[in-house]
């Protein structure tokens, strides 16, 4: 079982449709967390982000953003970057991978869906990999 963290500024959108795609995809398979380098965690997911992520039966209004800590970053084997740059600790033996996405904060919902699809797709090539790894 692998852990992965998904992190991005403010853990209030890519991240957070990242971690719960990938939980969802993985079935227990694999562990999925989030966080971000500049979260408030008295914040909340962005609106347009929960509206996308609720159509596919996924719910994320009680979700809250979380602070990027060294803790998280070690906790995971994969660290998977959208957004942060130099914010992220780069801890020596963890494989990364920058996800270059659009920051779905103020965009319409189209906009926002397509960022959601274009997650769920890597995600699954991720899980691919991590599937093909013995343990």
């Amino acid at each position: 079982m692998a852990t992965v963290l998904f992190v991005c500024l403010h853990n209030a959108g890519r991240s957070q449709m990242s971690a719960a795609l990938f939980e969802r995809a993985a079935g227990g398979r694999h562990r999925a967390l989030s966080a971000g380098s500049e979260a408030d965690p008295n914040g909340q997911v962005h609106p347009p982000v929960v509206t996308v992520m609720d159509e596919l039966g996924i719910d994320l209004s009680q979700r809250r953003p979380q602070r990027l800590t060294q803790e998280l970053a070690e906790a995971a084997d994969v660290v998977v970057t959208m957004g942060c740059g130099d914010a992220c600790p780069y801890i020596p033996g963890k494989r990364y991978l920058d996800w270059e996405l659009t920051d779905p904060k103020g965009r319409p919902l189209a906009e926002v869906r397509a960022i959601r699809d274009e997650i769920a797709a890597r995600v699954e090539g991720l899980l691919r990999e991590l599937d093909q790894v013995p343990a």
